[in-house]
């Protein structure tokens, strides 16, 4: 699971940094929280249970692991998509509804996550690694 969840992280660090060229070199930076949003949401939280996932193996084959990555998974993108088109001037009400919803989708795989987390994550059982 945590490798899954390190390749989805690669991807959104490749998505955030492209809108970050993308804003520097048109000078127009409409989308500076969808970038902010891939970088941080996506990049590094994706990668941070990557690597808590791969530490912890007892952790990553709960299927609250599965459910986070579901989770987190379908909401960033569905957030990500709708904020992108807002910060461009299209606020819809259904569009900020759309939003709404992807950030409580993914805001719930980090719950979930958390319980996983408090559930399965024990000193003595982490993976060693030299």
């Amino acid at each position: 699971m945590g490798v899954r969840f390190l390749k989805m992280a690669v991807i959104y660090i490749v998505l955030g940094i492209g809108i970050g060229i993308y804003m520097g070199t048109t000078l127009n930076f409409a989308l500076t929280s969808v970038h902010a949003h891939a970088n941080l949401f996506g990049w590094a939280t994706l990668a941070l249970c990557g690597f808590t996932y791969l530490r912890f193996p007892k952790a990553a084959k709960s299927p609250l692991a599965k459910w986070h990555f579901w989770l987190q998974g379908t909401g960033l993108p569905i957030m990500l998509i709708s904020l992108s088109f807002m910060a461009n001037g299209y606020d819809q009400e259904w569009l900020s509804t759309i939003k709404r919803i992807g950030e409580s989708v993914a805001g719930a795989g980090i719950l979930v996550f958390a319980v996983n987390v408090f559930m399965h994550v024990k000193e003595t059982e982490r993976e060693e690694h030299i």
